[in-house]
């Protein structure tokens, strides 16, 4: 292809910024090698260039191909003037395959929190937590096929395709320590099993989508402890009250009898917040002296961070409502492996400065870090370790001034809809219409005798 010969021996030239401290060129030939992938076409995008440049895709989500390309080698004398043609990038993705990318946010995630970070740490236990997320993808035949997507009460497609990633998140630090990749149709629990073996040590909290007697053999036999959320039907016969009014109850695969061996033994927590609804808490730790159900109870508002992570990814990294560039299934997981593995590093940054600093990470601006990283692409300043070491100084030096956003509020608003999928019900032919609240307001008003 025209213009590609100088583009051969890119692998050793290309950086990726500041993120280059991180996925080092022994990391990625690493996982290259872990994959099997290897050079074997003559003239072919180098294997590990490609490694970073999908990587750059995610850092630069709402660029086109050539312009991730140009912010890759914009710096280099020439490159930007025999920039590969959008084809020949995908045929290096599809060669490259979402294993290799897979492999390396492996090699890079794992806890980062110092010992006593607050937040992070609870009764010696690191404090992690297990939710979910989707992103929306290319509507193609191949994506729906292989990922599904919502549908209407009709059974329809009511909306783009979507693959649902769960994670095993950092409360202190939104440093992604494990995560897993599926369809859209795929239960959020069943994600969550296969990162079991992640978990071991740790207090792992859950909302209550995930309670089950699988999930919870799981973790526990993993060596990891359990703060689990659940719903009123879940675990409502007590067994034996405890004496800080706490009781243990057994919870049991669906149709199960209570005394059933398969079901599993857990200490329920129940409390009010400000008069509202009854909370009620799942959990391992037993002991009502060891682990008082009042810090429980506090400690389970640190699942939300996970929640902060998620929007550092869909709403700052990969850009608000913005829909992912793969057409193809196996694109599509290698680019959400490329965005987790590039929330990871900036993770790393933002840790690194605020020890440096000696302030909580909390209040350093993911935004303002990812534009900084953004930067050190483009002008191709983070090179050798050195120049790295110099840009960290300078981003050190700007943490006062510029990057710290001041001690982060607390979490209090509801959580709501703020954007409904549509304002029209879908009514199916000969189906009663039902009326509105406003309506039915008005009727029972007029007419008393309705609510007797």
């Amino acid at each position: 292809m025209l213009g590609m010969h100088p583009w051969i021996g890119l692998a050793d030239d290309v950086r990726l910024g500041l993120l280059t401290e991180w996925v080092t060129a022994d990391l990625v030939d690493g996982a290259l090698a872990e994959c099997g992938k290897r050079d074997v076409r003559p003239g072919a995008l180098p294997a590990r260039f490609m490694v970073y440049y999908v990587l750059a895709l995610a850092l630069f989500q709402q660029d086109s191909y050539d312009d991730v390309a140009e912010n890759l080698v914009g710096a280099l004398e020439g490159m930007d003037e025999v920039i590969p043609n959008k084809s020949s990038f995908t045929r290096a993705r599809q060669r490259l395959g979402a294993g290799v990318i897979e492999a390396v946010f492996r090699k890079l995630a794992g806890p980062v929190a110092p010992p006593g970070l607050q937040g992070a740490f609870w009764r010696g236990m690191r404090v992690a937590a297990v939710d979910g997320f989707v992103l929306d993808l290319p509507d193609t035949p191949a994506n729906r096929a292989a990922f599904g997507g919502p549908v209407d009460a009709r059974g329809q497609a009511a909306g783009f395709p979507q693959a649902r990633v769960v994670t095993l998140t950092e409360t202190g630090t939104h440093s992604s320590i494990d995560a897993s990749v599926g369809a859209y149709g795929g239960g959020e629990p069943e994600l969550a099993i296969a990162m079991a073996g992640s978990a071991a040590g740790m207090l792992v909290i859950m909302d209550r989508a995930f309670p089950g007697v699988a999930l919870w053999k799981a973790y526990t036999q993993a060596g990891a402890h359990l703060l689990i959320r659940a719903r009123s039907s879940v675990a409502r016969r007590p067994v034996e009250v405890l004496q800080d009014g706490t009781y243990l109850a057994r919870m049991n695969l669906a149709g199960q009898k209570g005394a059933h061996p398969g079901g599993v033994l857990v200490r329920v927590i129940e409390y009010r917040v400000d008069g509202g609804e009854v909370i009620r808490l799942l959990t391992d730790l037993l002991d009502p002296a060891a682990f008082p159900a009042g810090e429980l109870a506090a400690l389970y508002h640190q699942r939300w961070e996970s929640e902060g992570s998620f929007r550092q990814v869909k709403t700052f990294q990969r850009g608000p409502q913005e829909i992912l560039r793969s057409a193809d299934p196996e694109l599509v997981r290698q680019e959400v492996w490329a965005h987790l593995a590039v929330h990871h590093c900036l993770t790393r940054i933002i840790m690194r400065l605020a020890s440096e600093e000696r302030i909580d990470p909390d209040r350093l601006s993911f935004t303002k870090i990812l534009k900084h990283v953004r930067r050190s692409v483009i002008r191709q300043s983070a090179q050798t370790s050195v120049q790295i070491k110099q840009l960290m100084v300078t981003m050190a030096a700007k943490v006062c001034r510029k990057l710290d956003n001041g001690i982060r509020r607390l979490r209090e608003a509801d959580r709501s809809l703020k954007r409904p999928a549509s304002k029209y019900s879908f009514r199916k032919s000969g189906q009663v219409r039902r009326p509105t609240r406003r309506v039915a307001a008005k009727v029972l008003t007029l007419h008393p005798a309705i609510v007797q």
